[in-house]
């Protein structure tokens, strides 16, 4: 079935999600679509959030695609169910499986999470975690100046190292042993963080995970493309597209192709 896969997220972040696609599913087409002229989602009301995700999404379906990667936690974890109910194509959430992976992974049961202020305040990583295993301490931070960091490419920066340094500050007063990255931004900073936190913190990047679970169900549903022709990758944006590649060419293994900026209040 070589109908493409559908991913988005508010910007670039949902690039570390596509490079895990590309990765474990090379034959797979992707249609990518960055809502940079929006970004971020992180301190924007629910409504707004779904209205944005709802365009999206119309958007994705255009292009006929045979499930949809919500590459952004901050959708994950505010509007997945409305969304589901708009489309009859499965949709895959980075929430979830991220949370699955930071239970297996601690050994002290005591997890972090970081993420915007919408996806801790939304609680759903703690929720998912506690279902899974109900006696594990978990400790949230918000960190919402790291998205716009990474959308000005300020990867490896004093002035990265500084605010890791400010937000991460109290959660090393807690004796976590595995971190969730909870936005898909924050993996291209994983290194600074990693430098914070020390050798003893795991860092559970959800974009991993989530290709993973991508994999499984089209596994499941008997939807993996068998074509052996070269995979089609294209990417949209609805603002700055020639940044967009500039920093996509640093992320991903392959280079940007296909883009396009497009309106997407038409949708």
């Amino acid at each position: 079935m070589d109908a493409p896969i559908g991913v988005f997220d508010s910007g670039v972040g949902g690039l570390t999600v596509v490079r895990e696609i590309i990765r474990q599913l090379p034959n797979e087409n992707i249609v990518y679509f960055g809502d940079t002229a929006r970004v971020p989602y992180g301190g924007k009301s629910k409504d707004t959030i779904l209205k944005y995700s709802s365009q999206i999404v119309r958007f994705l379906t255009s292009k006929n695609v045979k499930a949809i990667v919500v590459a952004c936690n901050t959708v994950s974890a505010l509007v997945l169910d409305e969304i589901q109910s708009e489309v009859d194509v499965p949709v895959i959430d980075v929430v979830r499986p991220g949370a699955k992976m930071a239970v297996e992974f601690t050994k002290n049961h005591h997890i972090g999470i970081i993420g915007t202020q919408a996806t801790i305040k939304s609680g759903k990583y703690n929720s998912y975690i506690r279902t899974i295993d109900p006696s594990i301490t978990v400790v949230s931070k918000a960190c919402p100046l790291f998205v716009p960091l990474v959308e000005e490419g300020l990867i490896e920066d004093r002035v990265t190292d500084d605010i890791v340094g400010r937000y991460l500050q109290e959660l090393k007063e807690y004796d976590i042993d595995a971190l969730i990255l909870g936005c898909t931004h924050y993996p291209l900073i994983r290194n600074a963080i990693g430098r914070y936190m020390g050798d003893g913190v795991k860092l559970v990047n959800p974009a991993y995970e989530t290709a993973k679970s991508l994999k499984a169900l089209l596994e499941e549903k008997g939807m993996r493309n068998q074509k052996e022709e070269a995979s089609r990758y294209e990417y949209y944006v609805s603002d700055g597209k020639d940044k967009f590649v500039n920093f996509a060419d640093r992320v991903l293994p392959l280079q940007v192709e296909h883009i396009e900026a497009i309106n997407i209040e038409n949708f």
